[in-house]
């Protein structure tokens, strides 16, 4: 089974800690894909700390800066009214007696302070706060999003990522770890969402709290276990226990440590991991297809 013609699959690959093998799992995952002959797009969500170019070692071809638009006073015009830093929730603007402060780095450039200011004394000015970079590794389109050193907001440059995506069959998104905006931002509006965990009492914390993300956004998901064999049970207990699918199980493997750190593809470590990550997509295909999610 294949998603219908002129519609795309989007899976994105979260953890809700990390070093619990997401990348691994979504490089991989990408791989197996474009090996069956699909066309894949890989995009790095992790924009903080991207490292997806460490598996795929692509050909960069483009690099575009992504800008956000923030406020600028022109203070011939302004009259000190204060509207514009009561309606900013983030305190990016203050005003002084006789002056006006921006602090661009806490603005969320929601436009609020440029609409409500009543001499029109605001200007919307663009601010660079990072790159998008794309090229091709493995007979996979790679994309990635490098957010600027020093700044704090990575949400709006995720969303400008995704904004790119090309018109391929299948999309992997790999996402930050956690549970908060910026990894709300990776898997929102994604056909289906892999928690990859493992069986340690943070595993099953933090896997506690993504599989309360991803039902939130209702988005359907299953989980992958990485390093099953420790001997926890806990992650497999709660799953079991609330119905959520384990769609993987990889062994604690030296050969896939070795495989990591020379920045080889999970495949690497030996032809069973090749077909488990068949596996697990035609496993996610099949989930989507049943419950007609995949996007036009």
């Amino acid at each position: 089974m294949s998603p219908e013609p002129n519609k795309k699959l989007v899976i994105a690959i979260a953890s809700g800690k990390g070093g619990t093998g997401k990348t691994t799992i979504a490089a991989g995952l990408t791989k197996a894909i474009a090996d069956m002959g699909k066309s894949v797009a890989y995009l790095d969500c992790d924009v903080e700390e991207p490292n997806g170019h460490i598996f795929f070692q692509p050909e960069i071809e483009n690099s575009t800066e992504v800008k956000v638009l923030v406020p600028e006073i022109e203070m011939e015009k302004c009259t000190f009214c204060g509207e514009c830093s009561k309606i900013c929730r983030f305190n990016a603007i203050a005003v002084l007696k006789e002056d006006v402060m921006v602090f661009p780095s806490l603005c969320h450039s929601c436009g609020g302070c440029f609409l409500i200011c009543p001499e029109k004394a605001i200007k919307e000015v663009p601010r660079k706060i990072g790159l998008i970079r794309n090229g091709h590794g493995y007979g996979a389109i790679f994309y990635e999003g490098r957010l600027d050193v020093g700044e704090a907001l990575s949400p709006p440059l995720t969303r400008e990522l995704k904004k790119v995506v090309p018109g391929s069959e299948v999309i992997i998104l790999d996402s930050p770890p956690g549970t908060s905006c910026p990894v709300i931002a990776a898997v929102t509006d994604s056909d289906y969402v892999i928690l990859v965990t493992e069986p340690t009492p943070f595993g099953l914390h933090d896997l506690k709290l993504a599989a309360e993300m991803t039902r939130a956004l209702k988005l359907p998901f299953g989980v992958v276990i990485n390093r099953a064999d420790i001997g926890d049970t806990g992650v497999e207990d709660y799953c079991r226990t609330k119905n959520i699918d384990v769609l993987l199980r990889i062994p604690f493997d030296r050969r896939i440590a070795e495989a990591y750190s020379r920045g080889n593809m999970l495949s690497s470590a030996g032809a069973a991991y090749s077909d488990d990550m068949n596996r697990l997509y035609i496993q996610v295909e099949n989930k989507v297809i049943t419950h007609g999610n995949s996007h036009s």
